[in-house]
């Protein structure tokens, strides 16, 4: 089976089916879109098996002429999107696949390809918005109530924002640094994420004192499955405020009903982990995969790209 997988050049996807697949898909995600990557990794190739009944997105980057894979920013999972279960067998092929093509690669694989060979070793936390608010409130756990008793004296205000650029701006100046993020992907994501709000694919919400003062902002996500807590930051007031957790409940208070999946997206950090356990999520973990057959002498990649 391994001969009807094909790899792709960008030129020669064909995007409607590419997207059919991935919104076909038991396991698909909103980063493997064929919008989500061409914003976020321009020129992205892929392999392709059959009549794109499976698919493997590849994300690659140069440097000195070198190629190798990398996840892209802003994109917590990729890897292997399928249409029926019966394609799982084909994941070490298409990895099979694209390790004799690259000589580097380091990409996460999302939720279901994570098997014995690739084992789970990242955290994600997923919430299912399907009852009343009523009821998914009383699973938080005691302190998370105890915390958004103590936010009604702030009087916060819960808001919609029509733009993108100040949360991105503050997720930048919270996050660049420790995340090794390049100003091309803020400049890439916000524009995609404005493109995505004129199609109800992307919203803003706002968490702010009654004077206007902005404690907490996050860029959300969503397709037909999931709300994706994509970039989210709380100003320094907002921590000492916990605007989080109200930020949070209020989101949860406006999509209860909806049937869809809050995706914290993340995280292996213990605090930010804890931080949503408080909601009772469940568990959903996903895994890393690397291939280095670099020469000794091209090992300087690895750390400086």
């Amino acid at each position: 089976m391994k001969d009807a997988i094909a790899y792709v050049s960008h030129a020669n996807i064909d995007k409607q089916k590419w997207d059919s697949c991935i919104h076909g898909s038991i396991n698909g995600l909103i980063y493997a879109t064929g919008h989500y990557l061409d914003a976020m990794t321009p020129g992205w190739d892929a392999l392709v098996y059959g009549n794109y009944e499976a698919v493997l997105p590849i994300t690659w980057r140069s440097k000195m002429g070198f190629k190798y894979v990398c996840q892209p920013a802003f994109a917590q999972q990729l890897g292997v999107f399928y249409v029926d279960e019966k394609y799982r067998v084909f994941i070490p092929d298409f990895l099979s696949m694209l390790e004799k093509e690259y000589k580097l690669v380091e990409i996460f694989l999302n939720y279901d390809n994570v098997s014995e060979q690739v084992p789970a070793k990242h955290q994600n936390f997923l919430l299912p918005l399907n009852d009343s608010y009523e009821t998914i409130r009383s699973n938080y756990k005691t302190d998370l109530l105890k915390n958004l008793k103590r936010t009604e004296k702030f009087n916060f205000k819960y808001v919609k924002r029509d733009e993108a650029a100040e949360a991105i701006r503050q997720y930048k100046a919270a996050y660049a640094l420790r995340m090794r993020m390049r100003d091309e992907d803020f400049i890439a994501f916000e524009k995609l994420v404005s493109q995505f709000m004129q199609k109800e694919q992307a919203f803003i919400r706002a968490v702010t004192l009654p004077s206007g003062q902005l404690l907490s902002i996050a860029v959300f996500l969503k397709d037909d499955k999931r709300i994706y807590n994509i970039a989210s930051t709380t100003l320094p007031d907002g921590r000492t405020m916990e605007a989080n957790h109200f930020l949070m409940d209020e989101l949860i208070r406006e999509f209860a009903g909806s049937g869809l999946l809050l995706d914290f997206e993340g995280s292996d950090l213990p605090g930010v982990a804890r931080f949503y356990q408080k909601f009772s999520p469940i568990s959903q973990s996903y895994a890393f995969w690397k291939s280095n057959r670099l020469p000794a002498w091209m090992k300087w990649l690895k750390g400086k790209r």
